[in-house]
């Protein structure tokens, strides 16, 4: 058993670290299943009570991380599963959303619009319009993939 899937089972964020200045960090471990990206969006809602979030701007977010997350239940493993991680990131100004996996990683397609798009194949167009700021490509450790976008929230 891991410190979030503890830390979840008592009531309270999976792991805090103001090392960061201002910031206020929450890491979230998750198994790589479509049933547990909810999990993503209620940390994000205890969070958002932290901020200064409009309802609109957590509806964008919630979008987006589900977005993000299921890019890596659904595409970073084959059957054997594997975990994905979120890390939060609360600034006085903006969140930080990072989500990450060890999974295969993945390739993207060119960025210029295409003219038969696939059924699922929006997620990144709809974070890329979500958020203020965007960054996809492997994990520092070369394994899996890393998505990191940012929202202004001031």
């Amino acid at each position: 058993m891991d410190v979030a899937s503890d830390a979840m089972r008592a009531g309270r964020p999976a792991e805090t670290d103001d090392r960061n200045g201002d910031a206020r960090t929450v890491r979230l471990t998750i198994p790589a299943r479509p049933e547990y990206i909810t999990l993503c969006r209620l940390a994000l809602t205890g969070i958002s009570r932290l901020g200064p979030f409009s309802e609109e701007v957590l509806a964008d977010l919630k979008l987006a991380l589900t977005e993000a997350a299921s890019n890596s239940v659904r595409h970073a493993y084959d059957e054997a599963g594997g975990v994905v991680e979120i890390v939060y990131e609360l600034h006085p100004d903006r969140l930080e959303i990072e989500v990450t996996d060890e999974g295969a990683g993945f390739k993207l397609a060119d960025e210029a619009p295409s003219e038969s798009l696939s059924e699922g194949g929006l997620g990144i167009a709809i974070i890329r319009e979500i958020a203020d700021d965007l960054e996809i490509g492997p994990r520092a450790n070369g394994k899996g993939s890393r998505l990191r976008f940012v929202k202004t929230l001031t």
